[in-house]
């Protein structure tokens, strides 16, 4: 179930990604949903405090930066590639931050394990975060009020090797632009404890 603000942050992460990911095929609807979801964190709760980020000059960042497990299913038929994003809409206003992109990712690939993308994998396409980084970073987020981290899963129809590493998010959200199947999402809930 999403929290209050949950679902906006989703519906303004996924209007963003592209309009061709909002409809999806007949095909596509046919099939199983095709869901992204977590055994660390259930949809709109607080991911752990394991899952922030460890940077030391920065006293928000308070965790281990173990990026949490992940899962999806009902990849719709025709899909070459998947690709997938996590940015929180409230940190660094007005455009928010970018914590991980990652593309290329086998449609027989179904997850990540605890930690897995803490580091680059072979399993995706590193990008570029905010951060400067192609894994995972986790959050740094301060007291107050938590900030949304939108998990976006998008099934495409690029072979896995279509994009060059290194695209920050908005680059592959224009690469994805006309190849974007559909797209499902998963929000976690952040702030320094």
């Amino acid at each position: 179930m999403l929290v209050r603000g949950s679902l906006l942050a989703f519906a303004v992460t996924l209007a963003a990604v592209t309009p061709a990911v909002l409809g999806g095929t007949h095909a596509a609807n046919a099939q199983a949903a095709f869901t992204l979801s977590s055994p660390d964190f259930k949809d709109g709760t607080r991911l752990a405090t394991k899952n922030a980020g460890n940077n030391k000059s920065n006293p928000n960042c308070v965790g281990e930066n173990i990026s949490p497990a992940l899962s999806w299913s009902g990849v719709p038929e025709g899909t070459k590639s998947l690709a997938l994003l996590m940015f929180d809409p409230e940190g660094r206003p007005p455009g928010g931050v970018s914590h991980w992109v990652a593309y290329g990712i086998a449609p027989t690939v179904t997850g990540f394990a605890e930690g897995e993308v803490s580091k680059a994998s072979d399993k995706y396409v590193g990008g570029t975060s905010t951060q400067g980084v192609g894994n995972y970073s986790g959050p740094c987020t301060p007291a107050g009020a938590p900030h949304h981290y939108t998990f976006t899963l998008i099934a495409t129809d690029l072979e896995p090797s279509a994009l060059a590493p290194g695209l920050k998010r908005d680059e592959l959200i224009k690469a994805l632009d006309g190849h974007a199947k559909v797209a499902t999402g998963l929000i976690g809930l952040f702030s320094k404890p």
